[in-house]
């Protein structure tokens, strides 16, 4: 590759070049490229750079079966015969998304599947301004490398040029991987608060393209770093916390070593932190913590209750379209737009169909359908105090489940005491259940709140992959003494929620935090911070407060 001495000054620069030469190297490999920031001469450049992939360009509105292929109905209707296509992804190529932000979730899930071929690669350019505007993760998590486009008029120095990546591209099949690297990027991911597995062996990937881009057979340490910086860094959900301190007692000095270690500490060494410091050393000051705080952008999601078109609900008027595979051809309409003109189109030479219907004759059918919301209350139910919490949720649980059929809403009510959580009320709709459930809840006990966030946030998943509109409202006094594994440890309790609270800010589920403490406590306004929720203040409240609160989630 060119020298990249002109970047140097510019980590961002910097890390586009490297990004850019990476994906050259290894296309189908690291399935692609996330640019995120403005069209301008620096994103022009890299897209030029990347000209060699061969790149086709897509817009979010393409009609999914372009790519998946099948009946193309407008064709079939213009020449009175069927006609097939077999669509953009029946053969290996690279393709350019532009305007990834607005990527409806249909186009995100076949362009997903497409990735998990092995086949394809995206260039996915994200302009998306606030959290809200960010391509879905669905795609954005199967696309190895993630840079912020760096502020500036002019591109960067150093981007390669064509034909200066095919020796390393050669060469990628014969670098290895030492076990001790692999291990050493699961743990820095794991240290990131990177969820899943996908992000690790995307790394790898990257670091073995940067191996083959130096020269170099084997992944070393400078190729571990760039990997972190280029796929986990941008995947962050929390700053890296110190090492914990390990127990100072000497090992018998004949006892052999660690199976996979080795004398410099192999994978139980120092490694990680070698890697994530030379990682933020490639990265401008400050970079990294806010990726991180950024880190739970994601698809953007119908609001609570938002109404939404689709093909069930209340109908509404069909209008003229293009066939896609997400709509519904409106026969009746479709005919009442076409009889007018049947007189002058069977009169054309050659003309012996009884009905012709031009494509411009279609019209799709729609319909809107609301969202149902769940409200998961998570109810801290220990201490002396549990009584109150109780009554004032069992009241806010009354009161919405009376305005449910209207509003359509379920509520749900989670209760953690002691060292643990459990479902006390689960989803419903029904006032009569509701009220037996509810009666005679018991208190007292320690505050397991990381297992209460946990019981919420996999209740919340779990009902939105059933399409209902999670939103979480936590009532507690934040005086967190309960780890999750049920230790009493103080420490490690706030640690735990803090990692929950970054999970349910990642998966980006509407919360709101009611402090039922005497005093507001700063530590759960932080915790509210770490959760991206609404944090209320609630002593002595009256009996709706938490209703209304609950009421103005979006």
């Amino acid at each position: 590759m060119t020298d990249a001495a002109g970047a140097a000054g510019d980590p961002l620069a910097a890390l586009l070049v490297r990004a850019v030469a990476l994906l050259r190297i290894d296309p189908a490999g690291l399935r692609g490229m996330v640019l995120r920031g403005r069209s301008g001469p620096v994103r022009d450049a890299a897209v030029a750079a990347l000209a060699p992939l061969g790149l086709r360009r897509l817009h979010p509105a393409v009609d999914p079966a372009r790519l998946t292929g099948g009946l193309d109905l407008a064709a079939t209707l213009a020449a009175g015969r069927p006609v097939t296509d077999a669509g953009l992804l029946a053969a290996p190529g690279a393709f350019l998304l532009a305007g990834a932000e607005r990527t409806p979730a249909l186009l995100a899930g076949v362009l997903a599947r497409a990735l998990d071929e092995g086949r394809h690669c995206v260039v996915a350019l994200d302009e998306g301004a606030e959290p809200d505007e960010a391509a879905p993760r669905a795609l954005t998590s199967r696309l190895a490398l993630q840079v912020t486009l760096p502020e500036g008029a002019h591109p960067p120095a150093g981007l390669p040029a064509a034909g200066e990546d095919a020796a390393a591209s050669a060469r990628l099949p014969s670098v290895r991987a030492p076990d001790e690297a692999q291990a050493a990027l699961c743990r820095v991911a794991e240290r990131l608060g990177v969820p899943g597995m996908d992000a690790p062996i995307l790394a790898l990937r990257a670091a073995r393209a940067n191996a083959a881009l130096r020269g170099a057979d084997a992944v070393e340490d400078e190729d571990l770093a760039a990997a972190a910086a280029l796929v986990l860094v941008p995947r962050a959900t929390r700053m890296p916390a110190p090492p914990a301190e390990e127990d100072e007692a000497p090992a018998p000095e004949d006892s052999p070593p660690e199976a996979g270690g080795d004398a410099d500490g192999g994978t139980g060494g120092p490694l990680p932190d070698s890697v994530l410091e030379a990682a933020a050393a490639m990265l401008p000051p400050g970079l990294l913590a806010a990726l991180a705080a950024g880190a739970a952008r994601g698809a953007p999601r119908a609001g609570a209750g938002a109404a939404r078109q689709g093909r069930r609900g209340r109908p509404l008027p069909s209008r003229p379209g293009r066939v896609s595979s997400d709509a519904r051809v409106d026969l009746v309409a479709t005919l009442r737009a076409a009889a007018p003109w049947q007189s002058i189109r069977r009169a054309r030479p050659g003309e012996d169909r009884a009905v012709v219907v031009l494509p411009s004759d279609i019209h799709l059918a729609r319909a809107e359908e609301r969202a149902e919301r769940l409200i998961v209350f998570a109810v801290d139910a220990s201490g002396s105090a549990a009584a109150a919490r109780l009554a004032e949720a069992k009241g806010a649980v009354e009161r919405l489940l009376a305005e449910a059929y209207a509003s359509r809403d379920k509520v749900a009510l989670i209760t953690f005491r002691g060292t643990g959580a459990e479902l006390a009320l689960p989803p419903t709709r029904s006032l009569v259940q509701a009220k037996r459930r509810l009666a005679g809840l018991p208190g007292g006990g320690g505050t397991p709140l990381a297992a209460g966030l946990a019981a919420a946030h996999a209740l919340a998943r779990q009902m939105a992959g059933r399409g209902l509109s999670p939103v979480i409202a936590l009532l507690t006094d934040g005086r967190a003494n309960v780890a999750l594994d049920g230790r009493g440890d103080r420490a490690a309790a706030a640690e735990d929620a803090s990692r929950l609270a970054a999970l349910i800010r990642a998966d980006r589920i509407p919360a709101l935090v009611l402090d039922t403490g005497v005093r507001p406590s700063p530590a759960l306004k932080a915790l509210a911070a770490q959760m991206g929720a609404r944090h209320l203040a609630l002593p002595r409240a009256p009996g709706g407060a938490v209703s209304r609160a609950v009421a103005e989630l979006a």
